[in-house]
């Protein structure tokens, strides 16, 4: 009876944390820098501390909604919540269905159900966003290296295909920041940039 928790987990997808932690500065996150609800375009407009803050209650959906999967229906419980609560996220009905990108939920998801792969991902993450200063770019280099890694842990075919399927979606939405970074307009991290 696992599935009766889908709702319940994309309704947990979408906590709207940057929304909260902008508006609590005085800040509309929509009309600010990039005008995406996420801990990135959060980092750029108010600086790095309040981007982490969103960052983590991001994360930490996709890790509450792929613990309660797993506590309830196993592996497959935890693949089917941790998704739901990304698409939360990414479209969340509680806001015309206009939401974040869903990189943090997401790698919530897969520290929970793949753990050294998600570390490597958080890794790979951090070190690429301190290098080139666009999120987008580490994000779509993780994004792309999240179903590679679980394909290479060996495991089963149906968590690879749901996980790249999860990536796919996330590419998807970065298909703005791809256009920009063609044209060399992306923004970049950096607060003074936004």
């Amino acid at each position: 009876m696992w599935w009766l928790a889908v709702i319940p987990a994309y309704l947990v997808g979408t906590f709207p944390s940057a929304d909260l932690v902008a508006s609590a500065s005085g800040v509309d996150i929509h009309v600010s820098g990039s005008g995406n609800p996420g801990a990135s375009n959060v980092t750029r407009t108010l600086g790095w501390r309040k981007g982490v803050v969103v960052f983590l209650l991001d994360m930490l959906k996709g890790v509450v909604a792929a613990l309660v999967g797993l506590w309830l229906g196993g592996r497959a419980g935890g693949h089917a919540l941790g998704l739901a609560a990304v698409v939360g996220h990414v479209f969340p009905v509680t806001r015309r269905f206009r939401g974040g990108k869903g990189v943090a939920s997401a790698g919530g998801v897969t520290l929970t159900l793949h753990p050294i792969v998600g570390l490597c991902v958080l890794a790979i993450w951090f070190g690429l966003s301190r290098i080139t200063r666009k999120a987008a770019i580490a994000s779509i280099v993780a994004v792309v290296a999240t179903p590679i890694g679980v394909a290479i842990s060996g495991r089963p075919a149906w968590e690879v295909v749901t996980m790249a399927g999860l990536a796919a979606l996330l590419i998807v939405r970065h298909a703005g920041n791809i256009k920009r970074m063609v044209r060399r307009e992306e923004l970049s991290l950096d607060r003074s940039a936004a």
